[in-house]
């Protein structure tokens, strides 16, 4: 099989409507008698990851282009209003498309996660924080790794070695990991109790008695480096190399996949925009997955 873009949205496109015919329920609602939309959800969800993998950080300059080169694929595009509309609509089913497809891969079953969180800037100017509509989830907040404030919200990332996301969750700025942390796992109370044992990797923000005590009852093993003050922790040397990892899942994220370039104005805007790069980048190791590929997290194959 080969490995390039049309392979990767003919695959999912199918992965995607076969699901959708078992299990119906993730789909957005619309009346049973009626017209029903000539492009299908599945089309709709293949056309968000392809745009994503493409590098389109505009809807309109991406149907525009989707218009012009992927016709054969997409005899049906809507406007770009509509377009829009329906795709926050689907929010819901593309975070139930990234666990399906996170589960039906080798990385899956990986026995070491890392955990950190990433900014997600949106907006630069007094003015926009003042005016802007995402005012009060997004804030002011600080980015140690690069040593920078900003306006906005976090990304926060639990994810295999090979970068696939087991789970995530989008906060404001100011939101503390270690509870997040915890409310992603409480989110899903199968996903510790399917990977008894399971060892995390975070960073010193990632700390307390109360917090680690929560882990161990879950039956989860947390490896982070020693505090200022603390005594150092035998388990340092073992996973400083894997602490990267992390960090260059997140520039994947930003480099390639532009997730700082979102745009949205709006919760739903926002929310379904950033639910887009985790989902391409899901299915792109899911489908290097299934193709046998040497690194399961490159996108080199679909034009990045």
């Amino acid at each position: 099989m080969t490995n390039n873009l049309d392979t990767l949205a003919t695959a999912l496109y199918v992965k995607i409507d076969d699901w959708l015919k078992m299990f119906p329920e993730p789909a957005p609602w619309r009346p049973r008698v009626g017209i029903s939309p000539t492009l299908g959800d599945a089309e709709l969800v293949t056309l968000a990851v392809m745009s994503a993998l493409l590098g389109f950080t505009s809807e309109r300059r991406w149907l525009r282009y989707a218009r012009s080169e992927l016709s054969g694929m997409f005899p049906y595009l809507p406007g770009q209003p509509g377009y829009n509309k329906r795709l926050r609509a689907g929010a819901g089913l593309v975070v139930h498309m990234i666990q399906v497809l996170g589960r039906d891969t080798s990385l899956w079953s990986d026995d070491v996660w890392v955990v950190d969180s990433t900014p997600v800037e949106c907006g630069r100017s007094r003015e926009t924080a003042r005016r802007s509509q995402l005012a009060g989830w997004a804030e002011y907040g600080y980015c140690a790794s690069h040593s920078r404030f900003f306006w906005g919200l976090r990304l926060h990332l639990l994810c295999t070695l090979g970068g696939l996301p087991v789970a995530f969750a989008l906060t404001g700025a100011k939101a503390d990991e270690r509870t997040t942390l915890l409310d992603m796992l409480d989110a899903d109370p199968d996903l510790a109790a399917r990977h008894p044992g399971q060892t995390i990797i975070g960073d010193r923000h990632y700390y307390g008695r109360a917090f680690e005590q929560a882990l161990t009852e879950g039956d989860l093993r947390l490896l982070r480096p020693a505090r200022k003050g603390e005594p150092p922790r035998a388990t340092t040397p073992l996973f400083k190399p894997l602490r990267q990892t992390i960090e260059s899942i997140n520039q994947t994220f930003k480099g390639q996949l532009d997730l700082e370039r979102h745009g949205a104005r709006t919760d739903t805007g926002v929310i379904v925009r950033v639910l887009t790069p985790i989902l391409a980048l899901t299915a792109a190791i899911w489908h290097n997955d299934k193709t046998d590929q040497p690194i399961a997290r490159s996108l080199t194959a679909y034009d990045h």
